[in-house]
């Protein structure tokens, strides 16, 4: 999704006058334009790539609007085209529209037209980007897919294609919403282990006390309440992956434990004494420097160091923007399909707010903003300044009354974990309303999802 900004427009019409004063008005609104007298050498410019649109008079000597309107559909049909006549002919008009004309305006020019331009650009530029994701996607391997063409993801993918079918275990880095799930998950389904399983195990979300035998299973009667043999998880994964997400979050005594099983590849459940053969991968993923926790005594330095074999570090999002269209694009396709909701395209403004935001949670963060554009149908709204805490002295009341709102909305959503249906409920608010009020500030409900 381009910048309409700096689409071009080519503007043909046989009066000097008219070619000089529409490439005037539209270059103080920020387009490109380029007049031509007759529509043969503007033609010359068009293709299936041309970011732009095309302004035509109709009643020309050299070529007749209408040629001009059927040559443009011969190269690309989708290229907008608006006609311009000097008389006020409805027939012709219609005739116009019948062919693929994007709008029709009568003489002398008046505003409506710059609206028209904007619409028109607008589309052209979410056509050129439906085409480049088309085309991303056709050429991407089978499975999971982790787009984005900049040279941050190009080295990224470099790496993990060149370990990819190899028995190396990964150590995954990347901030919280980076994808690092997907990064595990690329691995697998594009190597020789797809057929198996792929386990994904949040180191974090397992009871101290029951992590063992979730990992390495259990034997009937191993322990009070073990009534019959559990297969763990490391087993469940025979062939296939295992992905230790937070790894940092592993207590000392556990590690030992896996480090183990790392190095043996065998498992023992909890009440055995049989080992049991593993042939698994391990994929590690963690959002902090695990070297230095290790040099604290937080982690195990033998521990990092198995893991550490093969480092796939995930750039954040801000570090690699020009993926941002892309990733929206496709997050918003995904979401309009699931949703049956219709697919909007994004206002030049609405491109460059995504452009200029930080982007904090990441690709997650910018899936929740195109999934809630897509279904609540709202424009995008980013919210750079989260901190309510902001001196309100020189606010007016109803700035005072804004900021005091979000900040009862997103305490909500902190005692409720996220919940919306609780969050509302502790409101007292409508749903359309409450989803009105956290669209307009901004308010990320997945920062609150288990917090």
């Amino acid at each position: 999704m381009q910048n309409t900004s700096k689409a071009k427009v080519i503007i043909i019409d046989d009066e000097q006058i008219i070619r000089d004063s529409l490439a005037q008005l539209l270059s103080i609104e920020g387009y490109e334009t380029e007049t031509f007298e007759s529509g043969k050498e503007a033609l010359t410019l068009l293709n299936d790539t041309f970011n732009g649109i095309v302004i035509s008079d109709i009643n020309m000597s050299c070529m007749h609007g209408l040629e001009v309107l059927n040559e443009i559909q011969a190269i690309d049909a989708d290229i907008p085209a608006i006609m311009l006549t000097g008389y006020a002919d409805v027939q012709l008009a219609v005739t116009a529209l019948r062919k693929g004309a994007y709008d029709f305006f009568e003489k002398p020019i008046n505003e409506q037209l710059l609206d028209s331009v904007t619409r028109a650009a607008e589309k052209r530029a979410l056509i050129l980007e439906n085409r480049r994701l088309k085309a991303y996607l056709k050429t991407a391997k089978s499975g999971p897919r982790i787009l984005g063409d900049t040279p941050e993801m190009q080295k990224m993918m470099a790496l993990l294609d060149a370990v990819v079918d190899t028995p190396a275990d990964v150590l995954i880095h990347g901030e919280t919403g980076a994808g690092k799930e997907m990064v595990a998950r690329y691995l697998h389904e594009h190597s020789s282990r797809a057929k198996a399983n792929f386990v994904a195990i949040n180191c974090g979300a397992l009871p101290e006390n029951l992590i063992e035998s979730e990992l390495f299973g259990s034997r009937k009667g191993a322990y009070t309440g073990a009534n019959e043999n559990r297969i763990g998880k490391l087993e469940f994964a025979q062939g296939g992956t295992v992905f230790l997400d937070e790894i940092e979050s592993m207590p000392l005594a556990m590690q030992v434990k896996l480090l183990r099983v790392i190095e043996e590849r065998t498992v023992t459940p909890v009440g055995s004494n049989k080992a049991i053969s593993l042939n698994i991968r391990f994929v590690a993923a963690t959002k902090v420097d695990l070297l230095e926790l290790a040099e604290q005594g937080l982690f195990r330095t033998d521990l990092y160091y198995r893991l550490n074999l093969v480092t796939v570090g995930i750039p954040p999002l801000r570090a690699r923007k020009a993926d941002i269209p892309l990733l929206f694009r496709h997050f918003s396709s995904v979401a309009a399909g699931r949703f049956h909701k219709p697919l909007q395209s994004l206002t030049s403004d609405e491109v460059d707010q995504l452009m200029r935001y930080d982007w904090p949670g990441n690709v997650r963060e910018l899936r929740n903003v195109a999934e809630r554009q897509v279904l609540l149908g709202l424009p995008v709204e980013l919210n750079q300044n989260t901190n309510i805490s902001i001196p309100t002295d020189d606010l007016s009341l109803q700035e005072k009354v804004a900021f005091y709102e979000c900040a009862l909305i997103e305490e909500a959503l902190s005692q409720t974990s996220g919940s919306v249906k609780d969050a509302i409920a502790l409101l007292k608010l409508p749903r359309k309303t409450f989803y009105d009020k956290v669209a307009k500030y901004g308010i990320e409900r997945s920062k609150f999802i288990n917090s």
